[in-house]
């Protein structure tokens, strides 16, 4: 084993939707697949970007990146301004965690990584 190989260094960003408005869920979904995914296909560093979501619950975007370099620099340009972005104007509300983590591993399976919008899509 090669422990100088590294799957991922992750951030997950969690919004609160229990004192959301009325039809967010739907909101953010056409936010993330009309807008969103696109900037995020070419964010330099960025392995790649799952948004998921609890309706009534919680919303996330969960973002790993290649180096811990890349997570800090995209987390130094976030935090300052995140009660400021898009989905926090939709949801009426900062996020209530901003937390690090380390993907220990990935396995794409047979089905292979989607890419685009997910079920719940509208």
């Amino acid at each position: 084993m090669n422990a100088g190989l590294d799957a991922g260094y992750g951030l997950a960003v969690r919004w609160s939707l229990a004192q959301a408005p009325e039809g967010i869920e739907d909101e953010l979904r056409e936010y993330v697949v009309g807008t969103s995914l696109a900037r995020f296909m070419f964010l330099d560093g960025l392995a790649f970007k799952v948004w998921r979501m609890v309706p009534g619950e919680w919303f996330e975007g969960t973002y790993v990146f290649d180096s811990a370099h890349e997570r800090q620099a995209f987390e130094e340009s976030f935090v300052p301004g995140a009660a400021q972005a898009p989905g926090s104007g939709m949801i009426g509300s900062a996020p209530i965690s901003i937390e690090r983590f380390e993907v220990v591993a990935i396995a794409e399976g047979p089905a292979g990584f989607r890419r685009g919008a997910g079920p719940g899509t509208v």
